[in-house]
């Protein structure tokens, strides 16, 4: 029907519900096999079977306190969705009060239409939510949850006997009750859009985090909105402690039963009924492989998008044999991955061969800081302004010390009106292996065999290749796009023989790590002086000016950073399923760094490996879509275009645990939806579909339901008929 109609009458002791319910029928001229009548006098009780005009025995005649006064018979008829070739439903509601007091209840259906003309003031639950200042967040969270399925009836049925007063997790039912009162004004006959300013106030005094007037995230409001509904409305007045057992060799099944009814002991309210799954946990130890396995429950799903779990690095691979000059790589690793991931990666991308082996080093102010030599160690340690070298070396010559060479560029400055020679470091060490008898010329040989690739061509064979202009970075696009780079400087066999640099040119000292203190200078025709057989020596070496002209030292200085979001060329934006989403949820990873799990076979915390399963699904699953990342030094939304169900989400592949008696097909209902930036953005609701912006209300179809914009998606359980 497209719109309500009431009619006030009396009635009195001797009537009867049945005559009510013939009255009303003959009033709405309706066939009384097309009705039935809720009571929300106090007991929500059904006062008709309406099984072959069977009537509840019970409800054959009035109570004294339900005729005290005038009561009010209020007919609303709501047009439901039922199966192809099935009678429309309609309800009739008996409510005891006033029209103003918003008790008006809804039928118990799994698939709601909402009555009256598309985007109608007044339609029942087509009313809209006024915006009190960046409350749209607050608004699109709110609207989805008043519009799901037995959350609805629950809240304008008799739930105040529920609220737990007792719980110190909760807050004393004020949420509950705040909640219940807008969802019931959203209800309402001929509402206008409501103004949520009560219920933001009992907000903002039980969460001060969504005080004022700022913009915040849906999904945050929702889950605490859900937890506080949960406690408020706890059936548990005593929660009793319960120790999960250990296995004993019992079966997942029985495990997870225990943990369940656990659960259940200390929470029982109407967000668990529908909103509470559980899920399988495995964790493993990577030093002892102990394993440990809990069930915990899930109020939702919060799936990471794709791109969210890998990371995009990139490192400069240095040849140490004056082959080749150094070639960037641009590599995609796990996000929590660990280091022998990054090394596996950059071997393929290299094409590493068998007899080769990497050396990673992180370079700052043109010196070596540190090697990264752990295979376990956490990639999340590299930070994405880090600079990162990967030296080729033999494995045959492991046993020998490796040469670190840094170079020093000495230029004439006047300081105090007087010409002086200031050493300048130049560019990065490079590295090789060097037998510990060496002499002072072996090292000269070697360092100028290193050279080679960055000696500059004579003109002629320099005008065929890229100018002198082309930089690092530009190879470094060349590199990432798979097109090979040739230009810029000319590989060794396109060089024309250049005189070996005289002694002057080139001088060569023993230094430190920091290539700051000269301590000997290292003779041609004598033997490095090493103490015993050292794993590493440092060699300084002293560039004069002219001999800098020889080579060109920007590919020695022009190194990429591990990650510059504005480095890499854009690509389109590409389609990503809800199962791929789902998958990588559900892949074993290692936990992060803040996220150390405490061994107890090792006694200490470790990075233990994870992995998910889901156990029990819920009969509402909320699934929210990791869009937003945070870190010490940015912000980021991903705009990536999830492609998901919504007539028909099947988890039975999914699910590691299958229960016979419940499906696990979904169907969607509601999206949360966010659209702009992180400085700034604009949240909506699609409800089932129609569009909720704020106050504003209109009819969607269902194929412009899906954008990069949905946030959280909200799936009901489809009843399968055998």
């Amino acid at each position: 029907m497209r719109e309500t109609n009431s009619l006030g009458v009396k009635i009195s002791k001797k009537d009867n519900a049945v005559e009510l319910f013939k009255r009303a029928c003959k009033i709405f001229s309706i066939e009384s096999e097309l009705l039935h009548i809720w009571d929300f006098s106090g007991q929500t009780t059904l006062y008709f079977l309406n099984d072959k005009n069977k009537f509840s025995k019970d409800c054959l005649r009035l109570s004294d306190h339900e005729v005290r006064n005038t009561a009010t018979v209020v007919v609303i008829s709501l047009i439901f969705n039922v199966a192809k070739g099935r009678k429309d439903e309609m309800a009739v509601q008996h409510s005891n009060g006033s029209l103003t007091n918003g008790s008006f209840g809804i039928v118990r259906n799994s698939s709601i239409t909402f009555s009256g003309r598309s985007g109608e003031a007044g339609c029942l639950g087509l009313t809209g939510l006024q915006n009190l200042g960046n409350t749209c967040f607050m608004n699109s969270a709110l609207q989805c949850l008043v519009h799901t399925p037995k959350l609805v009836d629950y809240f304008l049925g008799d739930y105040f006997r529920e609220i737990n007063h007792d719980n110190p997790l909760g807050m004393d039912g004020e949420i509950a009750l705040a909640f219940g009162d807008l969802l019931r004004k959203l209800w309402a006959p001929g509402a206008a859009p409501v103004s949520p300013r009560t219920f933001k106030s009992k907000l903002a005094r039980f969460a001060p985090q969504f005080s004022g007037f700022n913009q915040h995230d849906s999904q945050e409001l929702l889950a605490f909105l859900l937890d506080g509904l949960h406690e408020d409305l706890n059936r548990v007045k005593c929660k009793p402690y319960a120790e999960a057992k250990d296995g004993d060799g019992r079966s997942d099944e029985d495990i997870a039963d225990e943990y369940w009814q656990n659960h259940l002991a200390r929470n029982d309210s109407i967000i668990v009924d529908l909103c509470q799954g559980q899920y399988k946990s495995t964790l493993v130890c990577p030093v002892c492989k102990k394993v440990s396995v809990t069930f915990d429950p899930f109020m939702y799903l919060s799936l990471p998008l794709p791109s969210t779990t890998v990371r995009m690095m990139t490192l400069t691979v240095v040849n140490t044999d004056g082959t080749a000059k150094p070639s960037p790589f641009t590599i995609t690793v796990p996000k929590y991955g660990k280091f022998e991931d990054l090394i596996r990666a950059l071997s393929i991308a290299c094409a590493l061969g068998v007899n080769e082996t990497l050396l990673v080093a992180e370079i700052y102010n043109h010196q070596i800081i540190r090697y990264l030599e752990e295979p376990a160690d956490s990639i999340s340690l590299i930070r994405d302004d880090d600079q990162l070298v990967a030296y080729r070396l033999r494995k045959e010559n492991d046993k020998d010390p490796l040469v670190v060479f840094m170079h020093q560029q000495l230029e004439e400055q006047y300081i105090h009106g007087k010409l002086t020679s200031c050493p300048n470091a130049l560019g990065i060490p490079l590295v090789a292996k060097v037998s510990y008898l060496a002499h002072g010329l072996d090292i000269r040989n070697l360092y100028l065999e290193l050279l080679k690739p960055f000696c500059i061509p004579a003109k002629d064979t320099f005008n065929n290749n890229v100018t002198a202009g082309s930089t690092a970075i530009e190879e470094v696009t060349r590199i990432v796009d798979n097109v090979p780079v040739t230009g810029g400087v000319a590989t060794p066999s396109s060089v024309k023989e250049v005189e070996p640099p005289s002694d002057a040119e080139l001088q060569f000292y023993l230094t430190d790590e920091k290539g700051i203190v000269k301590n000997s200078k290292i003779v041609m025709n004598e033997p490095i002086a090493m103490t015993g057989v050292p794993e590493e020596v440092h060699v300084l070496v002293c560039w004069s000016g002219k001999l800098i002209e020889q080579y060109d030292t920007r590919l020695l200085s022009s190194f990429p950073e591990i990650f510059k979001s504005g480095f890499l060329p854009k690509r389109p934006q590409e389609s990503v399923s809800l199962y791929k989403c789902l998958e990588a949820f559900l892949t074993e990873e290692p936990l992060g760094p803040e996220d150390m799990w405490y061994c107890p076979g090792c006694k200490k915390h470790c990075q233990a490996s994870k992995k998910l399963d889901l156990w029990r699904l819920p009969e509402i699953l909320v699934i929210h879509l990791k869009r937003f990342s945070y870190s010490r030094f940015s912000k980021n939304k991903l705009e990536t275009y999830v492609d998901f169900p919504v007539d028909n989400l099947d988890l039975s592949t999914h699910v590691a645990h299958l229960n016979d008696k419940l499906s696990n097909r979904y169907m969607l209902y509601a999206v949360s939806n966010h659209y702009g930036s992180m400085g700034g953005g604009h949240y909506t609701a699609f409800v089932h579909w129609y569009d909720f912006d704020d106050s504003h209300v209109y009819p969607i179809s269902q194929d412009k339901i899906k954008t990069s914009a949905a946030y959280v998606l909200f799936y009901r359980r489809v009843v399968e008929v055998s």
